[in-house]
């Protein structure tokens, strides 16, 4: 045990942070979204989740590529544009949503 503990110590650089950051990120989001279920007594995806996703899925693909990690670069990579994509969604659908309540001859 003490050993494996010096070693994991040994191994503590601003990469290490970096990725430990990133996987408290990561992981946070789990929390995020369960708090927020709870609160609302029904299964809700915040969009902070997708935030935490994002930004602790960074930290980790830069983490993994700073490694030469290859499951880590593989298993973020997809993830990435998942949530990249789902953030698009979000602001697409509150832009459109905006544009809907200006009256048309404003609009126009």
């Amino acid at each position: 045990m003490h050993d494996w503990l010096a070693r994991l110590l040994s191994n503590l650089d601003a990469w290490f942070v970096l990725g430990v950051v990133g996987q408290v990120m990561f992981s946070g989001r789990f929390l995020v979204q369960w708090l927020v279920s709870e609160k609302h007594a029904k299964s809700i995806v915040p969009v902070a989740f997708w935030y935490l996703s994002i930004a602790g899925g960074i930290c980790l693909m830069v983490y993994g590529l700073k490694r030469a990690e290859p499951i880590i670069i593989l298993g973020q990579s997809f993830g990435l544009i998942v949530y990249a994509r789902n953030l698009y969604f979000i602001h697409r659908e509150k832009r459109d949503a905006k544009t809907e309540t200006i009256p048309s001859v404003v609009a126009e």
